[in-house]
């Protein structure tokens, strides 16, 4: 306060009134003394201690979004928790407070900073001096400028002019707070102003709070208000909800930040400014912003947001889909095949199984040279040898020849050779068509099915669609050497996945320049690594075919005895970083990944598939959403008598392998030709360029 400024310090009597108090009683009962039930709640969240120290079965504390006890009779305005105490009428049915401050102001002011005439004294009242009509009372204050009714001022009987009493109180700086999120008082600005919050970063119009040695702070009064927890029960603007409640911050820490792999906004998903304040889970990695979490975002401005990944409304109608492809496939033995072959040709199918449940169908098939008989349930053995399935769990590998995918149930087609050769196909791939037309991406020529490339070593090719190598059954064209996997030469226009429930993903050209530069919402790689994309064109939603169509919906691993399901955000209740179990490695949970919850176990796509040479570790060398080698069958050999004598079996390289003898690079992580009657071993495109 101004030490030239004199006041009279008799306060207001807000008892019976006087012949000599010319100002309106605000209240004919006493007022009760000042208390202080709303005090300020400066633990910004619970310590692990107290979370330890509740007991079972107690619910977590959270503060409800009440501002206020009521409104003060002589401002009009709110009374909120900084104001730390309150005078409260307890004879009066309609809930009469006032601010401490506002019942003890006093009757006069002298030399005013606002208006510094030493003769002119200022006088409280309801009335105005130009006004005294009782139902005209309106009046504009000389500081403000705002239009105001039934408010109390303070009057200049010589200048004629009003000054409503906030602006009295603020320009003596009797309105300040202490915030927790300053370590400076604050002090309510003058005037109502548009000005950006510091809190929040957002633009906002009325009463500010602003730090007198920091004039760079100032928070709005809502973003003030806050409260310290907030617990959203119910789904908020039909987007999202959250089962803990969400605790204040005052900042994002850069280092805590950047550990977190630099977190976006769950329900809108922006990233963060680590000077803004924001709601944080301690019980997971789940942040929004204050504005996101307490939906005060301006409803106009929905428009303008990006599309979060929370529940969305769906649409497009079931009927109009009957055969619409639900990624991800139940399990890693389901693939693109089987799911065609059971929607066209399912009363096919069952008629033919009818008919043939003796099994032991012979069929002559243009990929192998013996013939092949189709084994049904009914048969427990064939020959002198038991059926095997494939069994990852047991380390049985029974991968079909044609797709590459496990054989995990019957009927599927075998070699008559049981006791030579090992060739199996599933049933659908030993009735593949013989060509297909139009594809996309090579709509010029039509292409044939064909069993092995040959022009490589072991049929291996690379996929045009999906970019990752293989040596299943490919569709071809050898004029123009186009090749693409059976599953990839079926790809629908349309499909529907649980990372995006309830929109239609549409099959677009990722070699597009104005696609190619996306990123998938899985693997956070471009689009460019791929020809053939899903997107939702009413969310900017992307998938590369890999990330939609290779990763199963629930698998098993030999390091977890509980089936581990894709995760497409963190986990609830995991605080912690997230270690992949299979590669110990740290990894951004933002990337897909698959999650126990029973064991609270984590791993990356690209370790957690069950084909047996994926458990080494691959995913620090190819940083893509599966694992690099899921179209690969390893184990055949070759002879190849210009590179090495002896015959070499195809592998994927590990560490105790050593250097290629050809290039001396490493050979971890790579397709090799090994040679197990010696050390000698090689990569297969060193090989591969030796031969060609």
């Amino acid at each position: 306060m101004p030490s030239d400024t004199t006041l009279d310090t008799t306060p207001l009597n807000h008892g019976s009134p006087t012949t000599e108090d010319p100002i309106p009683t605000p209240s004919p009962h006493p007022m009760s003394q000042p208390y202080a039930p709303l005090q300020p709640n400066h633990d910004n969240e619970n310590s692990d201690e107290e979370e330890e120290e509740k007991e079972e079965g107690e619910e977590d504390d959270f503060v409800a979004e009440e501002k206020h006890v009521g409104q003060c009779k002589m401002c009009k305005e709110g009374i909120y928790s900084f104001h730390m105490s309150y005078y409260e009428c307890k004879d009066c049915h309609d809930d009469y407070s006032l601010h401490k401050f506002c019942a003890e102001m006093p009757k006069t002011l002298q030399n005013h900073p606002s208006h510094p005439h030493p003769d002119h004294n200022l006088t409280l009242s309801k009335d105005s001096f130009w006004t005294y009509d009782p139902k005209l009372i309106e009046w504009t204050c000389s500081v403000c400028n705002l239009m105001q009714k039934e408010l109390f001022n303070y009057i200049c009987d010589i200048c004629g002019i009003n000054m409503d009493i906030i602006c009295a109180t603020i320009t003596m700086s009797q309105q300040k707070m202490d915030h927790p999120s300053h370590p400076h008082q604050l002090q309510r600005m003058p005037k109502e102003s548009v000005s950006r919050c510091s809190a929040c970063g957002e633009k906002h119009q009325g009463t500010f709070y602003q730090c007198t040695m920091c004039l760079w702070y100032s928070i709005h009064l809502d973003c003030a208000l806050l409260p310290a927890k907030l617990l959203i029960q119910q789904p908020t603007d039909a987007t999202f909800t959250h089962s803990h409640p969400l605790t204040l911050a005052y900042s994002f820490p850069q280092v805590d930040y950047a550990s977190k792999y630099y977190p976006k906004c769950r329900v809108c998903k922006k990233h963060f400014d680590s000077y803004l304040w924001l709601y944080k889970c301690d019980k997971c990695q789940y942040y929004a912003h204050i504005n996101c979490a307490t939906s005060k975002r301006e409803p106009f401005m929905s428009i303008f947001l990006h599309p979060g990944s929370g529940k969305t409304y769906k649409n497009f109608k079931d009927d109009d889909y009957p055969n619409l492809l639900h990624c991800p496939f139940p399990d890693e033995s389901y693939n693109l095949l089987r799911h065609y072959y059971f929607i066209k040709n399912k009363k096919e199918f069952i008629t033919m199984i009818k008919e043939e449940e003796h099994g032991g169908e012979m069929l002559n098939h243009f990929s192998h040279q013996h013939p092949l008989i189709l084994l049904d349930t009914q048969q427990a053995s064939l020959g002198n040898k038991s059926i095997v399935l494939h069994n990852p769990m047991k380390k049985i590998q029974v991968l079909c020849d044609g797709c590459l995918k496990p054989i995990m149930e019957m009927p599927f087609y075998k070699c008559s050779e049981i006791n030579s050769c090992g060739f199996v196909l599933h049933e659908w791939c030993a009735r593949l068509p013989s060509k297909i037309h139009d594809l996309p991406g090579h709509p010029q020529h039509a292409l044939v099915l064909m069993s092995n490339n040959p022009h490589q070593l072991l049929r291996l090719f690379f996929c045009h669609i999906c970019r990752l190598p293989g040596n299943s059954f490919a569709y071809g064209c050898t004029a123009c050497e186009y090749y693409v996997d059976i599953n990839c030469a079926f790809l629908p226009k349309e499909i529907i996945h649980g990372a995006h429930p309830g929109h239609l993903l549409s099959r677009i050209n990722a070699s597009s320049a104005d696609v190619s530069k996306k990123i998938c919402n899985s693997c956070r790689c471009y689009l460019e690594n791929c020809n053939i994309a899903f997107h939702c064109p009413s969310c900017d939603f992307y998938l590369d075919t890999e990330c939609a169509l290779l990763l199963p919906g629930m698998m098993r691993h030999k390091f977890d005895k509980h089936p581990l399901s894709p995760r497409y955000n963190p986990v609830e209740n995991h605080p912690g970083d997230y270690f992949c179990e299979i590669c110990e490695d740290q990894f951004n949970p933002k990337k897909w990944f698959y999650h126990c919850s029973c064991c609270a176990q984590s791993m990356h796509p690209a370790c957690a598939p069950l084909i047996l040479e994926c458990e080494r570790h691959v995913y620090a060398k190819y940083d893509r959403g599966v694992f690099c080698y899921v179209n690969v069958k390893f184990g055949g050999t070759v002879e190849i008598k210009r590179l090495h004598p002896h015959r070499l079996s195809f592998l994927q390289g590990i560490q105790s392998h050593g250097l290629c003898k050809v290039c001396t690079k490493e050979l971890q992580y790579d397709m090799i030709f090994k040679c197990l009657e010696c050390e000698y071993s090689v990569h297969y495109d060193c090989a591969s360029s030796i031969v060609n």
